[in-house]
C-alpha cells in the first residue's frame, strides 16, 4: 500500500502573488483578486511539540518579525503555566517589541515603499528601487538603514542576535538587561529621534502633497478596525484588551479580554487563495460585511491616546480632520508615529530604575491546558492558541497571522486602485506598480521579508466580460 502526497502550488515562495482583473462589457473593472499562493504547514507541524519549544519554532514563521511570534508564543504559554511574569520580564519584552516595531516600519516606510513615495508611482522602473534611492537620496536611504539598525539591535542586546533570539520563553525572558547594554541603548536613542523626526517633516511636507490623489483613493473605504489598547484606552502593542471600532468612530467592543477573542473573530477560507480570511464574526462573512483592519492604522484609530509626548503630538495631528482615518495610505504616517512612540517608550523604560533586575522568569509546570497569547506585530494582531496534554505536549495550534486579517480589505484596495487606474484594455508597468503599492500598504508578510532590495514578483493579468484574457504583466 502506498501513499502519494500533492502539494500544488510549490511552496517556498514567500513574496510572490497574484493579482487577477476582471472587466464587464463596458471595459470598466468588475472585479480584482489578490492571490497569495503560498501554503504554509506551521499549525499541523507544531503538533507533537512541547509548547516550551514554541517561541523558538514559531519565530521561524517570519524573519523580519520574528519577535512577534516570540511574544505571543511566550505569552500563550505564560497561561498554560498559570504564572504572572515578574515585571522586570514584562519590561524587557516590551522593550524587545519596541525594537521590532522601529526595524520593521523603518524597513516598510524608507525601503519597500520609499522608492515610489520619493521617486514616484510611475518613476523609471530600472531606477525604482533601493540603488536608485540611494542614488538620488542617500541621506533618506542611509537614515532607513541606521534606524532599522537601531531596532535591531536593540534587539541583539536583549536576545543575543537581532533575529531568531532564543530569548523570551514561557514564564518570562532567560537572560536580565545588563548596565552596559541599557547605556549603549540610552546612547543610540538621539540619533533615532532625528531620523524619524526628518522621516515626519519628509512624509508631512512633501509626500502628502505629491501624492495627493493616491491618499484621497488609495484605501478609503469604510471598514471595521480591531487592535490591542491599554487597559486605559492608550496605544499598546504588547498587552491589553481588544477593541474593535467602526469607520465612523462608533466603539462596537471597548474591551474584550484577548482570551475571548473567538467571540468576536471567525476565520473563512476561498478556493483561490491560501491566505484566510477572518472576519468580524457578529457582523458576519456575507458581502465582507465583517471585514476589519488591523496594524499601524487600525491602532492609531482605536486608541483614546498616545500616552507619550511627541507620538501624542503626531496622533492629534493625524486626527486633525476626525477621529478616525479611512485612508489606507495613511499606513505610512500610522508607521511613524508609532516608530516615535516605541522610542519614547524605550527611552522612559530604560531609564525605569528595575530594568536591570535580576528576576525574570516565573517558574512552574502545567496547569492549564489551553493558553492564548495575543501581542501587536508590526502589521498588527497576532494571536496563538495553543491545546496540551497534561505533560505539556501540543495536542492541536491556532494561529491568526495579521496579513490574514487584511486579507478582505488588501483585495478591495486592488479593487479600487484598479478601477481609479484601469481603462480600456491595456496594462502598463506604472499601473502594475500602483496595484502593488497598494500592497505595499499594509506590509504584508508574503513580501517584506523576502524582497526589500528587489521587486516583488507579481503578475497581473487582465480579462475581458467572455473570460478571455486579453492581456498579462509580469514582473
Amino acid at each position: 500500500m502506498t501513499n502519494t502526497i500533492v502539494i500544488d502550488p510549490v511552496t517556498r515562495i514567500e513574496g510572490h502573488a497574484k493579482i487577477t482583473l476582471h472587466l464587464d462589457d463596458d471595459g470598466h473593472v468588475a472585479d480584482a483578486r489578490f492571490h497569495v499562493t503560498e501554503f504554509r504547514g506551521f499549525e499541523k507541524f507544531c503538533e507533537g511539540r512541547m509548547f516550551w519549544e514554541m517561541p523558538s519554532i514559531t519565530a521561524r514563521i517570519c524573519g523580519i518579525c520574528p519577535v512577534s511570534h516570540l511574544m505571543a508564543s511566550a505569552k500563550a504559554g505564560d497561561t498554560i503555566l498559570g504564572v504572572r511574569i515578574p515585571t522586570a520580564a514584562e519590561k524587557l519584552r516590551r522593550l524587545m517589541n519596541w525594537g521590532q516595531i522601529v526595524q520593521s516600519h523603518a524597513l516598510s516606510f524608507f525601503h519597500l515603499s520609499g522608492p515610489d513615495l520619493v521617486l514616484g508611482m510611475e518613476s523609471e522602473p530600472a531606477q525604482r528601487n533601493v540603488a536608485g534611492l540611494i542614488a538620488l537620496n542617500p541621506d533618506f536611504a542611509r537614515d532607513g538603514i541606521r534606524l532599522r539598525q537601531f531596532g535591531q539591535d536593540v534587539i541583539r542586546l536583549l536576545g543575543g542576535k537581532s533575529i531568531h533570539p532564543a530569548w523570551t520563553v514561557p514564564g518570562g525572558v532567560r537572560e536580565p538587561l545588563t548596565i552596559e547594554k541599557r547605556d549603549e541603548m540610552l546612547r543610540r536613542l538621539p540619533e533615532a529621534f532625528e531620523i524619524v523626526e526628518r522621516a515626519l517633516k519628509l512624509y508631512k511636507n512633501e509626500v502628502v502633497a505629491k501624492h495627493r490623489r493616491e491618499y484621497d483613493v488609495y484605501g478609503n473605504f469604510p471598514s471595521l478596525f480591531i487592535g490591542l489598547v491599554s487597559q486605559q484606552g492608550g496605544l499598546e502593542h504588547y498587552d491589553g484588551l481588544l477593541r474593535v471600532m467602526d469607520s465612523d468612530g462608533m466603539i462596537l467592543e471597548p474591551g474584550l479580554a484577548p482570551k475571548r477573542f473567538r467571540e468576536i473573530i471567525a476565520e473563512a477560507v476561498e478556493p483561490w487563495t491560501y491566505l484566510k480570511v477572518p472576519y468580524y464574526k457578529p457582523y458576519g462573512y456575507e458581502g465582507q460585511a465583517g471585514m476589519y483592519r488591523v496594524g499601524p492604522l487600525a491602532r492609531v484609530n482605536l486608541c483614546d491616546f498616545a500616552g507619550t509626548p511627541k507620538a501624542e503630538a503626531e496622533l492629534r495631528l493625524l486626527r486633525s480632520g476626525g477621529r478616525v482615518v479611512r485612508q489606507g495610505f495613511a499606513y505610512h504616517y500610522a508607521r511613524l508615529i508609532e516608530i516615535l512612540f516605541a522610542l519614547e517608550k524605550i527611552e522612559e523604560t530604560l531609564n525605569a530604575p528595575d530594568i536591570t533586575n535580576k528576576h525574570i522568569r516565573s517558574q512552574a509546570d502545567v496547569n492549564h491546558l489551553h493558553g492564548v497569547g495575543v501581542s501587536e506585530a508590526p502589521r498588527g494582531t497576532l494571536f496563538h492558541e495553543y491545546w496540551v496534554d497534561e505533560n505539556g505536549l501540543l495536542q492541536s495550534v491556532n494561529l491568526i497571522i495579521a496579513t490574514g486579517q487584511n486579507n478582505l480589505a488588501m483585495n478591495r484596495t486592488v479593487l479600487q486602485i484598479a478601477r481609479a487606474y484601469v481603462t480600456g484594455q491595456k496594462l502598463t508597468e506604472g499601473l502594475l506598480n500602483r496595484i502593488e503599492h497598494g500592497i505595499r500598504l499594509f506590509d504584508p508578510c508574503l513580501s517584506c521579508s523576502t524582497h526589500a532590495a528587489g521587486q516583488m514578483p507579481l503578475a497581473v493579468e487582465l480579462y475581458g466580460p467572455d473570460g478571455e484574457l486579453l492581456n498579462t504583466l509580469r514582473r
